[in-house]
Protein backbone atom coordinates (compact mmCIF):
# COMPACT_ATOMS: atom_id res chain seq x y z
CA UNK A 1 0.00 0.00 0.00
CA UNK A 2 1.58 3.04 -1.29
CA UNK A 3 -0.60 5.17 0.72
CA UNK A 4 0.90 4.43 4.06
CA UNK A 5 2.71 7.37 6.53
CA UNK A 6 6.07 5.80 6.03
CA UNK A 7 5.92 6.33 2.35
CA UNK A 8 5.51 10.13 2.96
CA UNK A 9 8.40 10.26 4.09
CA UNK A 10 10.70 8.20 2.53
CA UNK A 11 9.49 10.69 -0.74
CA UNK A 12 10.37 13.56 1.73
CA UNK A 13 14.10 12.43 2.07
CA UNK A 14 13.91 11.98 -1.97
CA UNK A 15 12.95 15.49 -2.07
CA UNK A 16 15.84 16.14 0.18
CA UNK A 17 18.27 14.53 -1.88
CA UNK A 18 17.33 16.03 -5.38
CA UNK A 19 17.71 19.53 -3.48
CA UNK A 20 21.20 18.54 -2.71
CA UNK A 21 21.67 17.81 -6.34
CA UNK A 22 20.52 20.90 -7.22
CA UNK A 23 22.80 22.68 -4.83
CA UNK A 24 25.37 20.57 -4.28
CA UNK A 25 26.94 21.07 -8.02
CA UNK A 26 29.68 23.92 -6.88
CA UNK A 27 31.10 21.23 -4.54
CA UNK A 28 34.45 19.57 -5.68
CA UNK A 29 34.91 17.36 -2.44
CA UNK A 30 37.52 14.82 -4.57
CA UNK A 31 38.83 16.62 -7.52
CA UNK A 32 37.25 16.22 -11.05
CA UNK A 33 34.96 13.54 -10.18
CA UNK A 34 31.35 14.46 -9.17
CA UNK A 35 31.02 12.91 -6.30
CA UNK A 36 28.07 14.33 -4.63
CA UNK A 37 25.68 13.79 -8.17
CA UNK A 38 26.80 10.10 -7.83
CA UNK A 39 25.45 9.83 -4.14
CA UNK A 40 22.93 11.35 -4.34
CA UNK A 41 21.36 9.66 -8.06
CA UNK A 42 22.16 6.46 -5.29
CA UNK A 43 20.62 7.99 -2.39
CA UNK A 44 17.17 8.50 -4.86
CA UNK A 45 17.32 5.25 -6.37
CA UNK A 46 17.57 3.82 -2.75
CA UNK A 47 14.86 5.90 -1.69
CA UNK A 48 12.16 4.43 -4.81
CA UNK A 49 13.79 0.67 -3.95
CA UNK A 50 12.46 1.28 -0.73
CA UNK A 51 8.98 3.14 -1.75
CA UNK A 52 8.16 0.36 -4.28
CA UNK A 53 9.11 -2.70 -1.40
CA UNK A 54 6.43 -1.61 0.60
CA UNK A 55 4.65 -5.05 0.84
CA UNK A 56 8.45 -6.50 2.23
CA UNK A 57 8.97 -4.61 5.50
CA UNK A 58 12.25 -5.59 6.27
CA UNK A 59 13.65 -4.61 3.36
CA UNK A 60 12.33 -1.45 3.07
CA UNK A 61 13.74 -0.90 6.49
CA UNK A 62 16.73 -2.41 5.62
CA UNK A 63 17.12 -0.04 2.43
CA UNK A 64 16.38 3.06 4.89
CA UNK A 65 19.24 2.07 7.20
CA UNK A 66 21.52 1.57 4.25
CA UNK A 67 20.46 5.11 3.07
CA UNK A 68 20.66 6.50 6.37
CA UNK A 69 24.26 5.41 6.51
CA UNK A 70 24.81 6.87 3.32
CA UNK A 71 23.38 10.34 4.41
CA UNK A 72 25.69 10.10 7.63
CA UNK A 73 28.86 10.03 5.24
CA UNK A 74 27.46 12.37 2.64
CA UNK A 75 26.82 14.67 6.26
CA UNK A 76 29.88 14.62 7.82
CA UNK A 77 32.00 15.02 4.06
CA UNK A 78 30.13 18.01 4.03
CA UNK A 79 30.52 19.86 7.04
CA UNK A 80 34.31 18.57 7.09
CA UNK A 81 34.38 20.63 3.51
CA UNK A 82 32.68 23.26 4.56
CA UNK A 83 34.84 23.34 8.11
CA UNK A 84 38.06 23.56 5.99
CA UNK A 85 36.70 26.06 3.36
CA UNK A 86 38.27 29.96 3.13
CA UNK A 87 35.63 32.76 3.02
CA UNK A 88 37.86 34.61 0.40
CA UNK A 89 36.94 35.92 -2.87
CA UNK A 90 36.40 32.91 -4.82
CA UNK A 91 33.53 31.57 -2.86
CA UNK A 92 32.15 34.01 -0.20
CA UNK A 93 29.02 32.23 1.60
CA UNK A 94 29.13 28.79 2.57
CA UNK A 95 26.33 27.10 2.03
CA UNK A 96 23.47 25.44 3.44
CA UNK A 97 23.70 22.15 1.53
CA UNK A 98 24.46 19.84 4.78
CA UNK A 99 20.74 20.46 6.12
CA UNK A 100 19.47 18.57 3.23
CA UNK A 101 21.19 14.97 4.43
CA UNK A 102 20.35 16.15 7.64
CA UNK A 103 16.81 16.44 6.96
CA UNK A 104 17.05 12.72 4.69
CA UNK A 105 18.53 11.30 8.34
CA UNK A 106 15.34 12.69 9.98
CA UNK A 107 12.61 11.55 8.25
CA UNK A 108 13.92 8.24 6.90
CA UNK A 109 14.38 7.65 11.16
CA UNK A 110 10.77 8.27 11.15
CA UNK A 111 9.76 5.81 8.44
CA UNK A 112 11.57 3.49 10.17
CA UNK A 113 9.51 4.37 13.17
CA UNK A 114 6.45 3.45 11.25
CA UNK A 115 7.41 0.88 9.54
CA UNK A 116 8.01 -0.95 12.75
CA UNK A 117 4.60 -0.05 14.16
CA UNK A 118 3.11 -1.70 11.15
CA UNK A 119 5.71 -4.85 11.64
CA UNK A 120 4.16 -4.69 15.25
CA UNK A 121 0.68 -4.55 13.74
CA UNK A 122 0.38 -7.24 11.54
CA UNK A 123 2.59 -9.66 14.37
CA UNK A 124 -0.10 -8.76 16.77
CA UNK A 125 -3.08 -9.48 14.11
CA UNK A 126 -1.14 -12.91 13.27
CA UNK A 127 -1.33 -13.43 17.15
CA UNK A 128 -5.22 -13.27 17.09
CA UNK A 129 -6.02 -15.63 14.56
Amino acid sequence: MLQRIQTVWIFLSIIGTIFLFITGQDYSLFGPVPFISIVCVILVFLGFISILSFKDRKRQSLLNKISIFINALLLGLLAYWLLTLSGGINFPEKGIEPLFPLLSIVSLIIANVYIAKDERLVKSVDRLR
